[in-house]
């Protein structure tokens, strides 16, 4: 969230005194004498708020707001004066200031106040920057979020494998988005035009392979899980594309596909013949910057789908996402967001009218749920993970009304 206040006020023992209660709370004041000398640091790129008295030589505060909404109409000024009368307080909202204080203000009211403005403004420019990748063009940009380093190298990698046509591997932990990078890729090949279909690996003969090769010519065939891709097919898709197929081979797995090849639990040939053109997907904790990006677009996106207003996204929910480890990774994410958009809690709070048996009943629910949206819908190894006997853990799932197949992920997010 930003530090930077603009402090007008042509006093200097006003500037002096406001500057050091800004500095004391940690924030970082930018100060000027006058409108002429603010007009400069007031520019498109300015990412603070403004904090102005309204009585000075020259042009006014008024005159202040109206040219720094001419260059922004979404930065938050507010303006302060040592008369207070109603009428100037009513001139200022009704121009479109942030807010009205009266001089002197106490501390604890002014920074009430900046702490707003600092708020609404990272919301501006968090949703200005989320717009601006919407906006720049390539399906990389638009369809992979993120502002960190390992987003952009994750896009910039994306963007020179898809025009190549050779056969990718995408990789990344459970939930990190496999299939999603896989179908930006295709979007970005020269085989757009045609179809991008999907299939998990599991299950999958070598006839099925022909099939979908088929279905896809022209296109993409996304294989996701390849590890789960029987040994006699997996030798027998090697000399398929080693012969050439109408289709683009696009292999997405959550496993360590070299240390299976290793070891012999998957063909090396197949591998090494896929991992030419690797793109790695990094896990949320390698990039917990993104976080609050991608819970606002996944906020934003569930309202849509529920048909309801956003709500409010405070920085110190978003400092609490941050501070977790994530290991369902954007689909964790997009949960979270949903619950967040429909008014439940992250965490059970003791409910009015609740026991303590209905208060721990509901902390076992959301531990299982949890243990089941981390190990992707697999019963035994939730069960494993809370240290429970099956047959323990599936009672409890029955009790609940739990369905295991319902935390399964058919595709990433």
């Amino acid at each position: 969230m930003t530090r930077r206040v603009l402090l007008v006020d042509d006093d200097a023992a006003v500037r002096e005194a406001l500057s050091q209660t800004l500095e004391l709370n940690d924030l970082e004041a930018v100060t000027a004498g006058s409108f002429v000398a603010a007009k400069d640091l007031i520019t498109p790129e300015f990412d603070g708020v403004i904090l102005s008295d309204i009585r000075m030589p020259g042009r006014d505060g008024f005159h202040l707001l109206t040219y720094a909404h001419e260059i922004d109409a979404e930065l938050p000024v507010i303006l302060l004066t040592g008369e207070g009368d109603i009428p100037m307080a009513v001139r200022a909202m009704s121009e479109g200031a942030f807010d009205f204080l009266e001089k002197p203000c106490a501390p604890g009211d002014l920074l009430s106040v900046l702490e707003r403005a600092r708020k609404t403004r990272a919301l501006v420019l968090d949703n200005r920057r989320l717009k601006r990748q919407l906006e720049a063009g390539d399906p990389a940009a638009r369809m992979l979020f993120g502002t960190s380093p390992q987003a952009e190298q994750l896009r910039t990698r994306v963007r020179a494998v898809a025009p190549t046509g050779a056969e990718v591997l995408v990789t990344g932990p459970a939930g990190s988005g496999v299939s999603k990078v896989a179908e930006v890729i295709h979007l970005m090949s020269p085989r757009a035009q045609g179809a991008f279909v999907k299939r998990p690996a599991a299950g999958m003969t070598i006839e099925a392979f022909d099939t979908l090769c088929q279905d896809a010519a022209g296109g993409s065939l996304f294989l996701d899980e390849i590890p789960a891709m029987a040994d006699a097919v997996q030798y027998a898709v090697l000399e398929r594309l080693e012969q050439g197929v109408a289709a683009r081979v696009i292999a997405g797995t959550t496993s360590d596909l070299a240390q299976l090849a290793t070891s012999g639990a998957f063909n090396a040939d197949l591998f090494y013949r896929l991992d030419g053109m690797r793109v790695r997907i990094p896990s949320l904790a390698e990039r917990p910057e993104d976080i609050p990006v991608l819970f606002r677009h996944y906020v934003a996106q569930s309202a849509e789908q529920a048909g309801i207003a956003a709500p409010e996204i405070s920085q110190e929910h978003l400092a609490m996402l941050m501070a977790q480890d994530w290991p369902g990774n954007a689909r964790s994410l997009m949960s979270a967001a949903m619950r967040f958009v429909l008014g439940m809690p992250e965490e059970v709070s003791v409910g009015s009218g609740l026991g303590l048996a209905e208060q721990m009943a509901q902390v076992e629910r959301s531990l299982l749920i949890a243990a089941l949206g981390r190990q992707n819908g697999r019963a035994s190894a939730a069960a494993a993970a809370l240290k429970l006997p099956r047959k323990t853990f599936y009672d409890k799932l029955a009790r609940y009304g739990i369905r295991p197949e319902d935390y399964r992920r058919a595709s990433d997010a």
